[in-house]
């Protein structure tokens, strides 16, 4: 069954969606790419689009459309319409650049309020946002949202962790924002710090803007003492609460806002329940509305009634990024798949680096990994034990032979924000 008939049976008709879904095509019609590319298929009015399969022939959006009408040529709104722009970090080219207008904002806002409200966080809640502020959509959506919920905002962003810990126990911080392998690293941290767990109120995680496994939401939440959350976004789309989950922790709720499509790597769709690649589009945004965009994130897709008493779609973690994969003697590895086995087994910090380098004219595999203070004290025989179970799970798991080196607790650099996880030298290498 795919996304279309599925649609069909549930609370939410086909018509219903094909009006939000119409909304956003006629607003992006008078934007010259679009009026190029949706001519070329016959539609030339949101009239055309007369089912949910029609819809799914409209051409896919990509980052790199973004980056070719760079700055403003995808907005739908004039400027002097337009109150905030953020952009990505533009590592890889130049920045793709999202616009909001005054009705984007409020809307951002109480979407994030009620994902927040449905996991607990109410007026009363002190939310330390330690996600980066500035061009980057997470810090300033998280707090956007709190404010709109009523809840006391410290907007702290990232970094400086001593000081992260004194405000969060002097100022009675409820609620984490971060990424997951910051708020491993404040863990980590606040062991060191001389300031007791039992001096704090910390009791919810939200964390996202990095794929992260359930072992490493399992260390969190035993090492904080709290109920962490995973939230996803992105830019492009809005920004932080596209999706988050509920108490159950058994999938992401996609906000109605927006409808999501699953695919395969050709850009065709998938049935329900089958893992792909994440599409979505926006409904009701202004200044940057965006159709059928390609996240490049992995999940799985869902729709039905939570048991929190939710109905609508869900989305599994992400279990990766496209743009994460390596490549390596013909063979995708992600960094997830590492992740999943150093957790799974004993005696080891959820802290890793992915080594890929050229040994001839041959890929070679190298994951460095942290073993933990009681380990490290171990023999030699346990400690060389410990590599060869975790080297055998590892090919186990990715198919390929690696070599496994471990390395001294605190070694491997930590992240305050994102965590960087592969260096791959391969094209330093020629």
């Amino acid at each position: 069954m795919d996304i279309v008939d599925k649609a069909k049976e549930t609370d939410r008709t086909e018509e219903q969606w094909l009006k939000g879904l119409r909304k956003t095509v006629d607003r992006v019609l008078p934007i010259p790419h679009y009026q190029e590319s949706y001519g070329a298929i016959g539609i030339t009015q949101a009239e055309d689009i007369k089912s949910l399969s029609d819809f799914q022939r409209l051409p896919l959006t990509t980052k790199e459309d973004l980056r070719r009408n760079y700055p403003f040529g995808l907005f739908a709104e004039p400027m002097e319409n337009i109150v905030r722009l953020h952009a990505s970090s533009g590592t890889t080219g130049k920045p793709t650049v999202v616009g909001y207008t005054s009705q984007d904002i409020s809307l951002w806002a109480k979407i994030v309020a009620n994902e927040l409200r449905r996991i607990g966080v109410t007026r009363k809640d002190v939310v330390q946002v330690a996600y980066g502020y500035g061009l980057f959509t997470g810090g300033m959506g998280l707090h956007y949202g709190c404010e709109e919920l009523g809840a006391i905002v410290v907007p702290i962003s990232g970094g400086n962790t001593a000081r992260q810990l004194m405000l969060m126990r002097d100022f009675g911080t409820t609620v984490l924002a971060c990424t997951p392998s910051y708020a491993l690293y404040l863990a980590e941290s606040l062991e060191e710090s001389g300031i007791s767990r039992d001096e704090l109120k910390l009791k919810i995680g939200v964390f996202g803007a990095e794929p992260w496994t359930e072992g490493m939401r399992e260390q969190i939440e035993a090492r904080l003492g709290i109920k962490a959350y995973d939230i996803y976004g992105l830019s492009e789309i809005m920004g932080p609460g596209v999706a988050l989950e509920c108490p159950a922790q058994n999938g992401l709720h996609i906000d109605e806002h927006f409808y999501p499509e699953i695919l395969d790597g050709e850009g065709n769709p998938l049935a329900v329940g089958e893992q792909g690649e994440l599409v979505i589009t926006s409904l009701e945004k202004q200044g940057f509305p965006v159709l059928r965009y390609r996240t490049k994130d992995l999940t799985t897709l869902h729709y039905g009634k939570c048991s929190c008493g939710q109905v609508g779609w869900t989305m599994d973690r992400v279990s990766a990024r496209v743009d994460d994969m390596l490549i390596i003697r013909g063979v995708n590895v992600f960094p997830s798949q590492v992740e999943e086995a150093i957790l799974s087994s004993g005696g080891f910090e959820p802290h890793y680096l992915l080594v890929v380098y050229r040994a001839g004219n041959l890929d070679q595999l190298e994951v460095q990994v942290e073993v933990n203070e009681t380990s490290f004290s171990d023999e030699v025989r346990e400690l060389e034990d410990r590599q060869q179970r975790l080297h055998q799970r590892i090919e186990e798991i990715l198919g390929i032979s690696v070599r496994i080196r471990l390395v001294e607790p605190k070694s491997i650099p930590r992240s305050e924000g994102k965590a960087i996880r592969v260096i791959d030298k391969r094209n330093k290498e020629g």
